[in-house]
């Protein structure tokens, strides 16, 4: 799918608090990425909640190792799937920003 807003080219948020392509993501403290194999899903687990995601989902945050920026999480998911839309992506690393699920370095 295209994206419907054009990226920012700078590390920092963009609009409506996304994530800029230079802004390193990675799960915050606490917060881990496990396979519930009762449920057959990924699930993203803080000591509060338990929150059920789907492929596509576990999908990004697998690769939210703070090591990636969101420009290489993009590059890396385009390779492996067809019709990755990158605004989509930032859309849901925003969410993840803003339960604090995720945390971001920059540059």
């Amino acid at each position: 799918m295209p994206s419907t807003m054009p990226m920012r080219t700078d590390s920092g948020p963009g609009p409506a608090g996304l994530p800029g392509p230079a802004s390193r993501p990675r799960l915050a403290r606490g917060v881990r990425l496990a396979f519930d194999p009762a449920r057959q899903r990924h699930v993203l687990l803080t000591p509060e909640t338990v929150t059920v995601l789907n492929d596509t989902g576990a999908a990004i945050l697998r690769l939210c190792d703070g090591e990636r920026t969101v420009a290489g999480i993009l590059a890396e998911l385009r390779c492996r799937y067809d019709g990755v839309a990158g605004e989509e992506v930032r859309l849901f690393l925003a969410a993840m920003l803003a339960r604090r699920r995720v945390e971001v370095s920059r540059g």
